[in-house]
């Protein structure tokens, strides 16, 4: 067994309040023994689960290695969700009987040289809301957890890429993440200067090469570097230029990827549902007329109205702060935690999330008929667009990964920021 250390993110709280949304909105995959120890279990109509309800999904086959998943009721929830929203499982047998997936949610785990971090899912409105106990409280039971899900090998594995082809050791990598977390806990600037700022000098790192910059000489580097590119930011943020005509529609498919419902027991494989999602890429392409609702949460609204000044609560501050640290201390947006990209690359697509969260809290407005948002919109919206971020398969493809390097070499991505403040 590894001997690893963990790393929490102390900035964080989290404890189960039972909102069930989780067994809603996730495909729960299962191993064999699991399989078979729910099989033993024995359900049965009287437990609650129907006679004619399938408890297993079976997934792959043929060529392929078979796995499972559990099944989804009707309405979407988990086949041993119950009427009150609790765990048929859990309240049966006790929290360990139930699969490793569910009791490991909204956690995460990923190597990082001697030690392991630990980040979390914003997907749970719970985290997003900071409700709970603090990471440090439940550290045994992390630790329990961790032992149980992270390969012996973890200390094993190598840092991702900073840039294509640009690999350091930890101790190395490790600067830059320190670097990308100190700025954005800087109390003294707005959340978007923050990420404007990261963007800035993230750019800088790209254009560099570190053979030879390394241990003292790379924290020199990136000292200047951070420095010099807060000195660069405009002292009005609103003079920033609109995003380009093709980087509003590249935008537009992106955050259109983030909003909708993209579950096991939603997704329509049939000819009529890839039709659907076909006409709405095209609408998102076009950017005219209305807006199609793509999940429950939203009605159809004319895109240009998306596109007019909303503003950003104050609130919302903390909350973007709070996610972009707990996404950068726990690695969950590059290497292996996130379709093995580099670590600029990486930044890119974390930085797109802040512009796809007010765009989709827009949107939660909007079908409410109101012209401001609320920090609630903003909660709900990261809830949505963090389902998908680092977990889709979609967002991993060459497609989407091009997307987020055009919007980076247009320099779009900071102007979408400072576009979707207003």
């Amino acid at each position: 067994m590894a001997n690893f250390g963990l790393q929490l993110p102390t900035i964080q709280n989290w404890s189960c309040q039972s909102c069930s949304g989780c067994c809603k909105q996730h495909g729960i995959f299962i191993t064999p023994e699991e399989k078979q120890r729910i099989e033993e279990q024995n359900w049965t109509p009287t437990d609650g689960i129907p006679a004619d309800q399938p408890i297993f999904v079976k997934m792959g086959g043929g060529l392929r290695k078979t796995w499972w998943r559990l099944a989804h009721q009707p309405d979407g929830a988990c086949v041993f969700l119950d009427e009150q929203g609790l765990c048929r499982i859990h309240g049966k047998f006790g929290e360990p009987a139930k699969p490793l997936a569910c009791r490991i949610y909204p956690y995460a785990f990923h190597p990082a040289g001697k030690k392991v971090t630990v980040s979390l899912r914003f997907s749970c409105p719970t985290v997003v809301a900071n409700g709970g106990r603090s990471m440090l409280e439940q550290s045994k039971e992390l630790r329990s957890i961790a032992r149980q899900v992270v390969p012996d090998n973890v200390t094993q594995a190598t840092p991702p890429d900073i840039t294509p082809g640009q690999r350091l050791d930890w101790k190395d990598f490790h600067r830059f993440i320190d670097a990308l977390d100190e700025t954005f806990d800087q109390d003294d600037m707005s959340f978007l200067s923050r990420l404007l700022h990261a963007g800035m000098w993230m750019g800088v790192v790209e254009q560099s090469k570190f053979d030879r910059v390394l241990g003292d000489r790379l924290k020199e580097f990136l000292d200047i570097i951070v420095e010099a590119s807060e000195a660069e930011l405009p002292d009005d943020l609103q003079e920033i230029p609109a995003p380009s005509r093709v980087g509003r529609m590249q935008f537009r498919l992106l955050a259109g990827q983030y909003a909708r419902k993209d579950t096991y027991a939603s997704a329509d494989g049939t000819l009529r549902g890839r039709l659907r999602l076909l006409k709405t890429a095209m609408n998102l392409t076009r950017g005219q007329g209305n807006l199609p609702p793509i999940q429950d949460c939203f009605r159809e609204v004319p895109f240009e109205t998306l596109e007019q000044p909303f503003g950003v609560p104050k609130e919302a501050d903390e909350i973007f702060t709070r996610y972009f640290r707990v996404k950068i201390q726990g690695l969950a947006f590059c290497g292996r935690a996130f379709y093995r990209v580099p670590l600029v690359e990486g930044f890119y697509s974390l930085m797109l999330v802040y512009p796809a969260v007010l765009w989709i809290a827009r949107w939660l407005a909007a079908s409410d008929d109101r012209g401001t948002l609320t920090v609630d919109d903003v909660a709900h919206a990261m809830t949505i667009a963090d389902h998908h971020h680092g977990y889709s398969p979609a967002f991993g493809t060459w497609g989407f990964r091009r997307r987020v390097r055009t919007l980076a070499q247009m320099g779009d991505i900071a102007r979408l920021a400072a576009w979707y403040s207003r």
